[in-house]
Order: C-alpha cells, then sequence, then structure tokens
C-alpha cells in the first residue's frame, strides 16, 4: 500500500438547485465515509474558508487512488493535487 497527500478543492456551480446541492452534498458525506470504513481516507482535515480538505489517503496503486477519487460525487466539480509520500530517513527505522 501506498500513502498520497491528497487536496480538495470542490467549486460547486451557483446555479445548481438547493435540491440537487443537498443531495450532491449527502452523497459525497455517504461516499466519504466508504472511503474512511475501507482505509482509503486515512486521515482528513477541513480547511476552513471553502469546501476544501487536504487528506491522506492510502492505496495499493495510483490507479486504484485515481479510481477512488472519481468515485466522488463531486469529483466533476473537484481540483485534485496529489503528492505521492515516501518514508523519510528520521522514521525509516521506525517503520
Amino acid at each position: 500500500m501506498h500513502d498520497y497527500l491528497v487536496r480538495i478543492d470542490v467549486a460547486l456551480p451557483p446555479t445548481l438547485p438547493d435540491d440537487e446541492l443537498q443531495a450532491l452534498i449527502d452523497a459525497e458525506r455517504v461516499r466519504g465515509r466508504e472511503l474512511r470504513g475501507a482505509g482509503t481516507i486515512q486521515r482528513i482535515w477541513r480547511l476552513p474558508g471553502g469546501l476544501r480538505n487536504v487528506a491522506i489517503w492510502r492505496a495499493p496503486d495510483a490507479t486504484a487512488l485515481h479510481e477512488a477519487l472519481t468515485s466522488l460525487p463531486t469529483y466533476k466539480y473537484a481540483t485534485i493535487a496529489v503528492d505521492a509520500l515516501a518514508v523519510h530517513p528520521l522514521e525509516a527505522d521506525d517503520a
């Protein structure tokens, strides 16, 4: 398994009707909990001031990570930045 630092910024269209907006937010929360429960999302933090978060995701490879990210209901409205993480020499002895 590999760890990735993932930053997601969501920009929902201002013309999205309220009922569609609420359904999208609800679906995103459900999918996020599924990914968290499966261990794909290891840790997640909200970044105040918008629909933004930064998280540690875990996946067997980049393809699996991509599949998980594209499964998010808000994916088409998201800008996503991914950095693969490697063990730092200061922690290598702890691994």
